[in-house]
């Protein structure tokens, strides 16, 4: 493993903190206090198992659509803090139950992540099944990222993991929403995320947290478009993982976006390929899709008004080829 230099930060953005680190945990519980409820998984439990002793009650999120996990919750959460421990459906399923309260009553968000999914960094979330969708988003007020839980998958996941966040660094600075400084935080995610697997052996598991948590803030800048758009489809109406889906579309992708005119996105295909060969989704069909579900994607991802970020707006017949160019 080639080790990349990366430092603790302690990071005031706004109405949020963000602790970076392999002592990060440790330093939040301060901030954490006790009391709080706690959303997991049995996975993320077993690795951060104090935070479930100083927890009110806990939580366990099982799989399915983060819409229908919140709905069912929606009645029994109750308090001033929400915990979420684990990756990004768990994470999403927090914000989620905070978004179904009203402005001014919500509770706070804190996002401990145990993937790359970079959901901790973003606003981005569906609504609870059965709660006011018209309500804005929450984005967790605390973010807890320790390199030991947030790569701690297995490399095989890992590396479908690393293809979402390398999506997110190429996307966001592409968008109509772009400006410096996500751009910026994009480019240098997708460098970080590129170094991790430069060397030999095992990837550098601290770059690939810091890449993925810059390439959340990128993305939660800028907004996201295509890549997004098919990917999200694919992890909603066929058998394909949300990583999976996006290790798979990411290298057809990246070449829809440099025509568009997103800086860098060519060069970043390779990796991209390498990232999909080592997630074991370089073609979808090897995901369990089929091919009678790429027509359905591409009428779910045609009417989508997230496309119109990535102009000119993508097409249903497009957005089939890329799906047919992946398959």
């Amino acid at each position: 493993m080639h080790a990349i230099a990366t430092a603790s930060f302690h990071w005031r953005d706004g109405e949020r903190t963000i602790l970076f680190g392999r002592d990060a945990l440790e330093l939040a519980m301060p901030s954490l206090g006790s009391g709080y409820v706690l959303l997991t998984t049995s996975r993320a439990l077993a690795m951060a198992p104090g935070l479930a002793d100083r927890a009110s009650t806990v939580y366990s999120v099982g799989p399915g659509r983060v819409d229908e996990l919140a709905g069912e919750l929606l009645e029994d959460v109750e308090g001033d803090l929400l915990v979420a421990l684990g990756g990004g459906r768990v994470i999403d399923t927090a914000k989620a139950l905070a978004a179904a309260r009203a402005p001014g009553t919500r509770p706070r968000v804190a996002a401990v992540p145990t993937t790359l999914s970079a959901a901790e960094m973003t606003a981005v979330h569906r609504r609870a099944a059965g709660a006011d969708g018209s309500l804005p988003g929450v984005r967790p007020a605390i973010v807890v990222n320790d390199p030991t839980l947030s790569a701690s998958q297995p490399p095989r996941s890992l590396a479908a993991s690393a293809a979402n966040a390398l999506g997110h660094a190429a996307e966001g600075p592409a968008t109509t929403r772009a400006s410096p400084v996500p751009a910026l935080a994009g480019r240098e995610a997708a460098r970080l995320i590129a170094a991790a697997y430069a060397g030999p052996g095992q990837p550098d598991r601290d770059a690939l947290a810091l890449g993925a948590l810059l390439s959340g803030y990128a993305i939660d800048s800028c907004g996201y478009g295509l890549h997004h758009v098919m990917s999200q489809a694919l992890a909603r109406f066929t058998s394909a993982g949300h990583g999976p889906a996006n290790a798979a579309m990411l290298p057809h992708t990246l070449g829809a976006l440099a025509g568009r005119g997103a800086a860098g996105a060519a060069q970043l295909v390779p990796l991209a390929t390498d990232l999909a060969a080592r997630a074991q989704a370089s073609r979808l069909r090897a995901l369990g899709v089929t091919e009678e579900q790429l027509d359905e994607c591409a009428d779910a991802a045609a009417g989508r008004a997230e496309l119109d970020l990535t102009p000119p707006r993508a097409t249903r017949d497009e957005l089939r080829e890329l799906y047919a160019a992946a398959f």
